[in-house]
């Protein structure tokens, strides 16, 4: 096996395949120090403040003179004294390509009434604020198949009833961008096509009122959408009580459901990479990409997020953009979030995280350039602020955190109704009402962590399986979790805690 690769002739890097020890033969030099799988070898010898190049983007600049051979990572590369701020073509549309040729494939799904279909068939509790998430905690568990298996015994089409709790909701300003967002983040939730019932409980005296949250969402309640508040029902007692008559009521309507053959058109993915490495961006997030491209070429729709970690790489998603509108926008996203960190003390290379950089990933622009990767080469046809109704076919953008829960969150609440997440280092994150599929990178981290991983993408390094096999792969999987086979994450019971709407804004 070729003890390194080669991402594009013009990079100044190549990647550990394994550990490398000193003297290894790479091309005409050879390697100095150990290297550690995921890492990068400089393969010419660079400067100070040389551009340093992955992927044929430039990742940083040197910050010392780096011999052929040597490790480069951040003891020798920084993403400079202009902090990245450096020259990137926009080209606004020039990638944008033909449509795909239609293709079909179908799914097992659940068609509802007003004509979306869902994967999954949960009934939801969700808390206008963090004073009520112990009666919505109560008042779920009361119907948990592995505590109380009684409960669900006759509704077999009821995939569970989950509680989706935060920590916010109240010490905030009424009319600011914090409570915008957790309106419409709780409004994607309580219409989820994966939500047969919604149950809403409240405190009574919270600033995120239930009245204002119903009418500045145009929500009404209904026989499978209920509302009510602690202090109107009696007390914790008397609520958790109300609410499971209120469950009970949904259940037999909730379970009136089978499954039938849909089109595929109907799947929106969230995409995910967390506790990335040096392998993200040439295994699983590329193989991901071509499984969107397929979804894309059947009708679905994928949503690319965490602009934190797209940032330096945002020019390539702007060359995708249909209208100039669309990429301006992201561009506008971008900037918004280089003044939000700033305002905040910080800045966008705070990312990658100490996991990433053990990975490999050394600065912002490197881990961006690997993560664009799983949006595929599709056309970019609407770019969304975060938890907005995604309305679009294709691939979409959506501004959301880094931050896997608080990006995921905003994507289901968008529509998002299954999440593809990748992961280098091990993830054990879960996703409801949508389920999670996890991507690893690398086989060491799947042979390690395989009850929590969903699919190998080591065999890309290790047997040579192509991007485009591995995304067939994927998307297959896709169609059958779609269907109602189980990721792991479900069979773990993940996925009430993984609810973490972004709170944005003074807490007060």
């Amino acid at each position: 096996m070729i003890p390194f690769i080669r991402l594009h002739t013009a990079d100044d890097v190549v990647i550990a395949r394994t550990q490398l020890i000193s003297g290894t033969k790479i091309e005409d030099f050879t390697t100095k120090g150990l290297i550690p799988p995921g890492h990068k070898v400089a393969s010419k010898a660079l400067q100070t403040g040389d551009a340093v190049r992955r992927y044929n983007q430039i990742i940083g600049f040197a910050s010392q003179p780096i011999a052929a051979g040597e490790h480069v990572h951040t003891h020798n590369l920084n993403m400079g004294p202009d902090k990245g701020d450096f020259a990137r073509d926009y080209a606004i549309g020039a990638d944008v390509k033909p449509a795909p040729a239609k293709l079909e494939a179908t799914f097992m799904g659940i068609k509802r009434a007003d004509g979306r279909v869902a994967t999954r068939n949960y009934i939801g509790i969700l808390s206008s604020v963090n004073c009520s998430a112990t009666a919505a905690r109560a008042i779920a568990d009361h119907f948990s198949r592995r505590t109380n298996p009684a409960a669900l015994k006759d509704f077999a089409n009821v995939d569970g009833v989950v509680a989706l709790t935060h920590g916010t909701g109240c010490g905030m300003d009424g009319d600011g961008l914090g409570m915008k967002i957790l309106e419409r983040t709780l409004a994607g939730y309580a219409t989820h096509v994966n939500f047969a019932g919604v149950l809403v409980v409240g405190l009574g005296c919270e600033s995120n009122q239930i009245n204002a949250w119903l009418a500045h969402s145009a929500l009404q309640e209904g026989e499978n959408f209920r509302v009510f508040n602690i202090q109107d029902s009696g007390g914790t007692r008397q609520t958790v009580d109300k609410g499971i008559a209120l469950i009970q009521e949904m259940l037999p309507r909730a379970n009136a459901v089978q499954r039938e053959p849909c089109s595929a058109a109907h799947i929106t993915i969230g995409l995910q990479c967390g506790g990335s490495d040096g392998y993200s961006g040439i295994s699983a997030n590329p193989a991901l990409g071509a499984a969107v491209d397929l979804l894309v070429a059947h009708g679905g729709t994928a949503i690319l997020s965490e602009t934190p970690e797209i940032y330096g790489a945002e020019h390539l998603l702007t060359r995708r953009a249909v209208r100039p509108e669309i990429a301006h926008k992201l561009i506008g996203r971008i900037k918004w979030w280089e003044q939000y960190t700033q305002i905040n003390g910080g800045e966008m290379n705070n990312n990658p995280s100490p996991g990433n950089k053990a990975g490999g990933l050394t600065t912002i622009l490197e881990k961006s350039l690997g993560a664009v990767a799983k949006g595929g080469t599709s056309n970019l046809e609407a770019v969304y602020e975060y938890a907005e109704p995604v309305n679009a076919h294709g691939f979409v953008y959506m501004d959301t955190p880094g931050y896997d829960p608080v990006s995921a969150t905003g994507q289901v609440a968008g529509g998002a109704n299954l999440i593809c997440f990748t992961t280098g280092r091990g993830s054990a994150y879960g996703c409801a009402p949508s389920p999670s599929l996890k991507l690893a990178t690398n086989s060491a981290l799947w042979k390690r962590q395989e009850e929590d991983m969903d699919i190998n993408c080591g065999e890309i390094i290790d047997s040579g399986m192509s991007i485009q096999a591995m995304g067939q792969r994927i998307f297959e999987m896709v169609l059958a979790t779609a269907s109602g086979e189980q990721s792991k994450s479900e069979k773990h019971g993940y996925g009430q805690n993984e609810f973490v709407p972004w709170q944005v804004g003074a807490v007060m």
